[in-house]
């Protein structure tokens, strides 16, 4: 399983701000610190605080923190947020595709049954288990 760049940029992001729960960071702070398109991480941002793991302000000491412990927020959670409507196969996808085998594809459970499999193990580690050490985040 392959994952998106918008998710992967999401967990780094998500990862920097466990490292310091309680902290409003801004886009432009994070966009430098990884060296990632700060319209990029915005919209990451926007997904983030539509789903619910953080909230934003506006303003001066404004910015996005987390909206949970980090021990209460699972890798699943934010894979399944950030990965929404990325299907890993075409027949995945909404309508199905141009799938010629659809009738007779004998793959497809299994890979939905290993899509499943991926994110129940993620949902067994939470954000306070990846979160950045302090030296790192610094």
């Amino acid at each position: 399983m392959r994952l998106t760049s918008f998710t992967d940029y999401g967990l780094r992001m998500m990862m920097r701000m466990a490292s310091s729960p309680g902290t409003a960071f801004s886009t432009a702070e994070i966009a430098e610190e990884f060296r990632l398109s700060r319209h990029h991480l915005a919209k990451i941002m926007q997904r983030l605080a539509r789903g619910g793991l953080i909230e934003t302000r506006r303003g001066g000491g404004g910015g996005a923190v987390l909206a949970k412990s980090p021990s209460e927020i699972t890798i699943g959670t934010i894979v399944r947020l950030l990965e929404e409507g990325q299907a890993i196969v075409e027949c995945f996808a909404p309508g199905g595709g141009d799938c010629t085998i659809t009738g007779c594809c004998r793959l497809k459970a299994r890979l939905r049954s290993a899509e499943a499999a991926f994110l129940r193990d993620l949902d067994g580690s939470t954000l306070a288990d990846i979160a950045l050490p302090a030296a790192a985040a610094a």
